[in-house]
């Protein structure tokens, strides 16, 4: 695939950016690059190979899931304005 001037130029006007003759071309030659890129990654056969969530097989380290805090529910609700059955009351703001 190839990009065109035109494509730049619409690519300009739908981002309301203005872009000066020497940079039109330079994207050009940029985009250009990156789509050359792209199609040679198109290109390459991946039949049979899994996808990797990361390439490094990392795992997290994971801490024990314990309570680390007091329950201060109480204290909380204490200083609300409207609280019912352990729930916080707020005005209705859809109708």
């Amino acid at each position: 695939m190839t990009i065109q001037r035109s494509d730049i130029e619409k690519l300009a006007e739908l981002a309301r950016i203005q872009i000066s003759e020497e940079n039109i071309t330079a994207t050009l030659t940029s985009l250009g690059n990156v789509l050359q890129l792209v199609d040679q990654l198109q290109a390459a056969d991946t039949t049979g190979i899994a996808p990797m969530a990361h390439p490094l097989d990392a795992v997290q380290r994971l801490r024990p899931d314990t309570v680390t805090e007091p329950n201060r529910r109480d204290a909380f609700q204490a200083i609300a304005p409207a609280t019912e059955n352990g729930l916080y009351l707020v005005p209705k703001v859809i109708e």
